[in-house]
């Protein structure tokens, strides 16, 4: 896989999906649990996704339950959570595996791309960012303590960077 665009995903209603619909936008990929301390970024992200999602940038939520069984909902509870808790409007998908053998394709390679600190690949926490220019490419692994207002200059320079 070179690029974001040649993954599929499930979406959170158990649908297949082609990330190349998002081709040309920028992308923060987030692995997300509803039960975390880190749970509040919802509404930061929401607010990255209302501000800029016209100037084609989209947040991809994938919910995660391998860190402290922090996300241990189905879908539909996933769903409802993030709609009336934090008014998500960002995509969200179904609950994948961010780690280990059954790490989805998506995070093997996202992490191959970017390593953590130290050189890392494993996905620490919930709450994980990854920001992917419009040419489909990793620009930025984030940690779970960076709060997605602080990756707002980073967001808009990739929003710039290839119009």
């Amino acid at each position: 896989m070179t690029n974001i665009y040649d993954f599929s995903v499930t979406d959170i209603r158990g649908h297949a999906r082609s990330l190349e619909a998002y081709r040309g936008q920028v992308l923060l990929v987030v692995n997300v649990a509803s039960k975390c301390g880190f749970t509040p970024q919802y509404a930061g992200l929401e607010e990255l996704q209302r501000e800029l999602g016209a100037d084609g940038f989209s947040v991809l939520g994938f919910p995660c339950d391998q860190f402290g069984h922090q996300e241990p909902g189905d879908e539909s509870q996933i769903q409802q959570f993030c709609s009336t808790q934090y008014g998500v409007t960002f995509p969200m998908h179904a609950k994948i595996e961010v780690n280990g053998p059954n790490a989805h394709p998506l995070y093997r390679w996202l992490k191959g791309e970017k390593p953590g600190v130290l050189g890392t690949e494993a996905i620490k926490w919930n709450f994980t960012k990854f920001l992917v220019g419009r040419d489909g490419q990793v620009i930025k692994r984030y940690a779970p303590t960076d709060k997605p207002a602080s990756l707002r200059s980073d967001i808009l320079a990739a929003c710039k960077a290839a119009e």
